[in-house]
């Protein structure tokens, strides 16, 4: 719903929160979110996947998706 700070006091995001009492923002430390694994799964699959493509829409985007993701499925290694 908001991935910057300056959105996060918008109003419109603080109202989409309000009609969502479930959903509540955790602010974490800048570059903290490298350290979650799928962070690093999507930029190697943004990288590899939507190189030197132009996705005019989500049509588009789910079918370079069901493609990529078995060829890069077939080279996946342990992350360490």
């Amino acid at each position: 719903m908001a991935d910057n700070l300056a959105s996060h006091r918008s109003g419109p995001i603080r109202e989409g929160l309000a009609d969502h009492p479930r959903i509540q923002q955790a602010f974490i430390p800048v570059g903290a979110a490298w350290l979650n694994l799928m962070e690093g799964w999507w930029r190697s699959f943004r990288r590899n996947a939507f190189a030197g493509t132009s996705l005019a829409n989500g049509e588009d985007m789910a079918i370079v998706t069901r493609l990529a993701t078995p060829q890069l499925n077939r080279q996946a290694k342990p992350w360490v």
